[in-house]
This record gives structure tokens, C-alpha cells and sequence, in this order.
């Protein structure tokens, strides 16, 4: 199978891998547990691959642009905010799950984001460009986000150690590596061979995650089904709500096709693998149930994300703006 052919199969190649994760992590709970410890090596692994197909010298230009961070911030920060609180008002009486979806809810993705964005038409330098941004922020605001959305049930204690430990395995270090490996490129036969080989990485690298994510984690989400249940109709309405806002955000502020698809993205991905942590640091009466309220989030979205990457490239005005 060439590149191309590999690149235009690649939702029927991560629609199998869900399907076979799920399968086998409910077939084989105790096997599928081990994966758990893939998730953030695959995810780097990705990040790597992507991070290679960037060119980095245009970064600095994509930061640079003030429509589109306006946009993304002002989507990701003060819209889908509003978004998500209304869309939770009906898990009040439902603490754990309440926490667990507003967690994961509120804070934007910094990782895989970049990945579906490139696969989706976007731009995915610019998404890369802002993440240092986007994490910032979300560190500062979550806390103020929860205690208004929590009110009495605010006492969480948000610890920024997860955040800052992914940012820096799912980022930092891929990021690096790619940028050594581009510069060695130029001097090494070696290494640009290495780069040729790494440009086929990409999906079969997202397939991974996605097996690595779906088969430790479909177990816990299943047994907690019942449970679980309310907070289900609140994430689908995110998952057709936020693209909307995102592309609205984009239209107020006239960005091109690229950097528009590239703002939706960022406004429907959201940071389920980072965020986890956290909801496994909350009281032991409640931190099973959140937790297992972000994992559903995160099964639900890789649903939307297969979407997305069809329908993103379609729906957002494929004209440039003016």
C-alpha cells in the first residue's frame, strides 16, 4: 500500500482499531489493562511523527496571526465555556460524573489535537504554535471555571503537576526530537531516510492510540455504564454543539478556510488523556466515577474526531475569506 492510499484509508483503518479495542478489552479486561501503560509513549510516538511533517520555520508567522488567536481563544476560553455550562445544569445531582465531565470539558487539547487538525485540512502549525498558550491558560482559568460551576461542590483541588508533566512528554520532548531530527536531515543520509520512513507514521501511529486508549478503558466505562448514563446526551451535545461554536468564532473574526478548521478543532478536542490525572486525584469517594466520566468523554470524542476529519474540511467554507 503506497502513502496516499494509506492517508485516504486511514477512517476505515481507525474505525477497525476502535473496534477491535473495545472487543478485545472487554474479552481480555486483565490483558487490556497493560495497555494503560502505552497511552502516553503512543501518544508521543504520534506527536513525533506529526511533529516531522511541520515545517517549524513558519511557526513564529502562525503565532503571529492575531484574527485566528483571537478566535481561538476567545472560542476555546469564553464560548465553550458558556457551552459547557449549560450543557451540564441537568448533572447537579450527579457530583462525580458532574466533576469528571466538567474537567474534561473545560480545558482545550494540546496533543492529538494538532494530529486531527493536519489530517482534517487545517492548520496544524497554528494549532501547534498556541498550545503553550492554550495549556497556560487552562491552568489558570479551570480552577475559576470549576469553583463557579461547582459552587458548594468546589473544594477540588487542581494540581498543575499533570499538566505540566504531559506538556512536557506529549510536547516538549517529541517536539524537540523532531526539530534535531529535521536539522540532522539536511546533514545525514541516515537521518533523512529516517524522516522519509517517519512521513508513513503518522496513522498507523493514531491507530495505536486509539487502540491503546480504547482497549484499558472500555472495561471501567462498561461496568460503570448505569452510572454513567446522565452525563452521555451531555457530551454528544458538545460533540455537535462545540464545531459550531468554533466555526462561528471563525466567521466573526474572517479567517481562511485553513485556520478556521483549525480553530473548530481546537474548540471540539479536548484534553480527556491530561485531565485524567487529575480526576483520579480527587476524594476516593468520587474519583472512580469521575474518572470514568472522562474516559467516556474521551470514547465519545474519538467517535466525533472520525467525523470531524470527513466532515470539518467539507463544512467549513472551503473559500479563502477576505
Amino acid at each position: 500500500m503506497s502513502r496516499d492510499a494509506l492517508e485516504q484509508n486511514q477512517i476505515p483503518i481507525y474505525f477497525v482499531a476502535v473496534i477491535a479495542a473495545a472487543i478485545g478489552g472487554l474479552i481480555a479486561t486483565a490483558a487490556a489493562q497493560s495497555l494503560n501503560a502505552l497511552v502516553t509513549p503512543t501518544i508521543a510516538v504520534l506527536m513525533y511523527a506529526m511533529f516531522l511533517q511541520i515545517p517549524f520555520l513558519d511557526l513564529r508567522k502562525s503565532l503571529s496571526n492575531k484574527r485566528f488567536m483571537s478566535a481561538l481563544l476567545i472560542a476555546n476560553f469564553v464560548l465553550i465555556p458558556l457551552l459547557v455550562w449549560a450543557l451540564t445544569r441537568g448533572l447537579a445531582e450527579h457530583p462525580a460524573i458532574l466533576i469528571g465531565a466538567l474537567l474534561v470539558l473545560l480545558t482545550p487539547c494540546i496533543d492529538y489535537v494538532v494530529v486531527f487538525t493536519h489530517i482534517g485540512k487545517g492548520d496544524s502549525r497554528a494549532i501547534l504554535a498556541a498550545t503553550p498558550i492554550l495549556l497556560l491558560l487552562q491552568l489558570v482559568l479551570l480552577p475559576v471555571y470549576l469553583a463557579f460551576m461547582l459552587g458548594e461542590q468546589s473544594r477540588v483541588v487542581i494540581s498543575i503537576a499533570p499538566f505540566a508533566e504531559a506538556f512536557l512528554a506529549l510536547i516538549v520532548v517529541p517536539l524537540l526530537l523532531a526539530v534535531a531530527t529535521a536539522a540532522l536531515a539536511k546533514r545525514s543520509r541516515f537521518v533523512g531516510r529516517w524522516n522519509t520512513v517517519w512521513a508513513w507514521m503518522p496513522v498507523p501511529a493514531m491507530a495505536a492510540v486509539l487502540i491503546a486508549v480504547v482497549g484499558s478503558q472500555i472495561s471501567p466505562v462498561v461496568r460503570d455504564i448505569d452510572q454513567l448514563l446522565p452525563v452521555i446526551p451531555v457530551y454528544i451535545g458538545f460533540m455537535l454543539l462545540a464545531p459550531v461554536v468554533g466555526a462561528l468564532a471563525s466567521r466573526a473574526y474572517k479567517l481562511p478556510a485553513s485556520t478556521a478548521r483549525a480553530v473548530t478543532f481546537s474548540t471540539s478536542t479536548r484534553n480527556s488523556l491530561v485531565v485524567l490525572p487529575l480526576a483520579l486525584a480527587l476524594p476516593e469517594e468520587i474519583r472512580g466515577l469521575a474518572a470514568a466520566a472522562v474516559i467516556t468523554q474521551t470514547l465519545v470524542e474519538l467517535v466525533g474526531e472520525l467525523v470531524y476529519i470527513r466532515a470539518v474540511p467539507i463544512l467549513i467554507w472551503r473559500k479563502k475569506s477576505r
